[in-house]
């Protein structure tokens, strides 16, 4: 039966536990970085977001740079919202 269980999914290894999004306050902006696997890397992407008059306000952005390993990702994920937050301010939203 547990040959069974294993061919159809119906038992056996847990699922893979999910990572919470690491977030940072970088001006009043709150990131959270959001990398993905693509091809066998970490591909650099986050979202960044402010409440403004009452409305959360959200800017997502990927960018072509990809790392072997998740916390490089991450923290490349700052770097580049550093960049933008301190050269746009709130024009990033809209």
């Amino acid at each position: 039966m547990s040959l069974l269980k294993r061919l159809f999914g119906l038992g056996g290894a847990a699922a893979p536990k999910e990572e919470k999004a690491p977030t940072l306050e970088i001006g009043g902006h709150v990131v959270t970085a959001t990398p993905y696997q693509e091809a066998g890397q970490w591909q650099l992407c986050g979202v960044i977001s402010k409440e403004i008059d009452g409305v959360r306000k959200e800017h997502r952005f990927v960018r072509a740079d990809r790392f072997t390993d998740r916390d490089t990702a991450v923290d490349m994920v700052f770097v580049k919202a550093r960049m933008i937050v301190e050269q746009m301010g709130d024009e990033i939203y809209g």
